[in-house]
């Protein structure tokens, strides 16, 4: 039985229908700060799938899914990702994503269990030194977001080389797209990523999409990112908890696609998706906007036998199909 944290959110959502599909029985636990239980729902219409509902900061919360549940493994999403609130409240990122995560661990050693997947971040890289980014690329992150995760990945180490506790860190980079069954999809109450933002903008009347910065030293003065497909995210923590079932040591992969994309370009894919003009205002800068952000993933390729195989119009697809759902619900 596989223990799902964060099970209910955009991401991990995503991660336990695969699961279920591949006929693991899964523990979500959650406290539906930002996931929702009609997600729950909707996953359970696809094998079998317990939910808890708790908070990672109350220990007895997350000991009694260990003392009630045979779980062979974890894999953590439960965690707070917004970069401009942890430095507004950098104290909520701190308790929430560190301390949580120290209850995790210390549940886990409490019934042997040893291994997890844990859902980083390339927020712990912090400024590009070089483009793509590898995994030997300093990790300086600059904001209390990507701190907290780095935080948790040395943590992990320490886990490791003390109690044998085995963990597959993966780095994300910009995550985009929906279930392609449009079952489940990306579900924010207040929306920052920005395909969905896009998007939502083709909804309603009079929303304009807001375009940060055209001044950057890319192609067309616009940043840029790269974007994996859901599902293919996904996969690699599959991939990542066979790897750990086959007595994988404890490491860490880039979850990116190798190439990157301007937010004009993405700009330019949603409106040839929807077959909308879509209502565009151009600001400022905003800070701490790198202009380039993009991953080099040979080794999630070798290690884990990873390959993503879903363009960004595939994901934008998707998304649009799934927010179009959103609207009607």
């Amino acid at each position: 039985m596989i223990l799902v944290t964060g099970g209910a959110g955009y991401i991990g959502s995503h991660c336990v229908i695969s699961l279920l599909e591949k006929k693991y029985d899964v523990v979500i636990f959650d406290n539906f700060s930002t996931g929702h239980k009609e997600t729950v729902e909707t996953l359970s219409n696809y094998g079998k799938v317990k939910l808890v509902e708790g908070d990672l900061n109350n220990y007895q919360d997350i000991k009694s899914v260990f003392e009630n549940n045979k779980i062979d493994a974890v894999i953590h999403f439960a965690a707070f990702s917004q970069v401009a609130e942890s430095v507004k409240n950098p104290q909520k990122y701190y308790l929430n994503n560190v301390c949580g995560t120290l209850n995790l661990l210390r549940a886990m050693l409490e019934f042997d269990v040893k291994k997890i997947v844990f859902s980083s971040t390339a927020a712990t890289y912090g400024e590009p030194e070089y483009i793509p980014i590898d995994e030997k690329h300093n990790q300086n992150p600059i904001n209390p977001y990507g701190q907290t995760k780095l935080f948790i990945e040395k943590i992990m180490d320490d886990y490791d080389k003390a109690y044998g506790l085995k963990s597959v860190r993966l780095r994300y980079f910009n995550v985009a797209g929906a279930d392609e069954q449009i079952r489940i999809g990306e579900w924010h109450d207040n929306e920052t990523h920005l395909i969905p933002n896009i998007l939502k903008s083709t909804f309603g009347s009079g929303k304009t999409f807001q375009m940060f910065g055209e001044d950057y030293p890319t192609k067309d003065g616009t940043c840029v990112r790269d974007y994996i497909n859901i599902e293919d995210l996904v996969n690699a923590h599959i991939l990542a908890l066979d790897y750990l079932n086959r007595g994988g040591e404890t490491n860490f992969f880039n979850l990116g696609t190798n190439e990157g994309s301007t937010v004009k370009e993405v700009f330019s894919v949603c409106e040839e998706i929807t077959g909308k003009n879509i209502p565009l205002e151009v600001k400022g800068r905003r800070e701490g906007d790198p202009a380039s952000l993009v991953a080099d993933n040979s080794k999630a390729k070798s290690v884990l036998g990873w390959n993503p195989e879903k363009t960004l119009e595939n994901s934008v697809d998707s998304a649009y199909k799934w927010e179009s759902k959103l609207q009607n619900m």
